[in-house]
């Protein structure tokens, strides 16, 4: 474990979430807003919209995050916030939205999908499909780029953006310039390895977590043969086709194999493919900002996006 991520571990304690206390871990999610998730900086300006959902399901609130004054043309990034599929807000994304509009002068809608168990699979990506529907049907409305979409998420979030590119491929309606996944929750299979490793997933979101993460966006019990690739985007059979690739992880993260292995297919099906791996850091190990270790992965995503959507 890296010692500048101490404080991680001290805060964010792995305690079991299960039906039972899944209200609570959403309550001290919510609360930690502001903490571990800061406030935007000054110098964006901060929309709430509520767009239309999936036929016949309710309408999906989405947090739009632009810069100040910002002129049009700039890339459009759809953000899927993380949670296990269980948990979080568009909220939690506001700072680095921030960032992505200053820095990079993008237009950012943060979708805020039904959350399981409440909402299984399709639900919560059929809402970000929605979402990212309306960022391309609204783009040029919007001030951006439809030329320049970016699909990025965190944890589940980027289990979901994964999965949004191999549906927005498949139908064939949107085109995606860019995946940004870090550290994304893509295989269900994991979450019934038999023998995991003793390294990995140890702390922040754990085996016990992973399960039931699983089994509430599934709604039953992760593993089965029959799981779809929309659902859990390491199932796809087939990854060519993609967009170009930036993909992210700690190396003590429970997802690190999967998400290796995903990149290797990736590569292998001639994506452009960005993998990083960062030593000694967790599950969310990017929260503690002011580590080397998150200093270097910050630094890594902001050029990766750069090159990939920069003017």
């Amino acid at each position: 474990m890296d010692p500048e991520l101490s404080a991680l571990i001290e805060e964010e304690a792995s305690s079991p979430i299960d039906l039972g206390t899944l209200p609570q871990s959403r309550a001290v999610m919510a609360e930690s807003i502001g903490v571990w998730f800061p406030p935007p900086p000054d110098g964006v300006e901060i929309v709430e919209r509520m767009i239309p959902g999936p036929a016949g399901a309710p309408d999906v609130r989405v947090v739009i995050t632009r810069a100040k004054g910002s002129g049009n043309g700039g890339p459009a990034f759809l953000h899927i916030h993380g949670g296990g599929y269980v948990m979080g807000s568009p909220e939690i994304n506001l700072a680095i939205d921030a960032a992505y509009a200053l820095e990079l002068g993008a237009t950012v809608v943060s979708v805020g999908y039904r959350l399981a168990p409440e909402t299984p699979h399709p639900g919560p990506l059929e809402d970000c499909y929605a979402a990212l529907s309306w960022l391309n049907a609204e783009a040029e409305a919007l001030g951006a780029d439809r030329g320049r979409i970016v699909v990025t998420g965190e944890s589940a979030g980027g289990g979901l953006a994964a999965a949004l590119v191999l549906l927005a491929r498949d139908r064939g309606e949107i085109s995606i310039a860019f995946q940004h996944l870090v550290y994304p929750m893509l295989d269900d299979r994991t979450a019934v390895c038999a023998e995991p490793s003793p390294y990995l997933g140890q702390f922040v979101w754990t085996q016990t977590n992973n399960f039931f993460g699983w089994t509430s966006l599934l709604g039953r019990p992760p593993g089965g043969t029959d799981v779809s690739a929309y659902a859990a985007a390491a199932r796809a059979d087939n990854v060519e086709g993609l967009p170009p690739t930036f993909i992210a992880c700690g190396a003590l993260d429970l997802f690190l194999l999967e998400n290796m292995d995903y990149a290797r297919r990736l590569m292998l099906a001639g994506v452009p493919t960005e993998l990083h791996i960062y030593p000694g850091a967790p599950h969310g190990f990017d929260l503690v900002d002011t580590a080397q270790v998150a200093r270097a992965y910050i630094r890594d995503s902001m050029s990766a996006l750069k090159r990939a959507v920069g003017d």
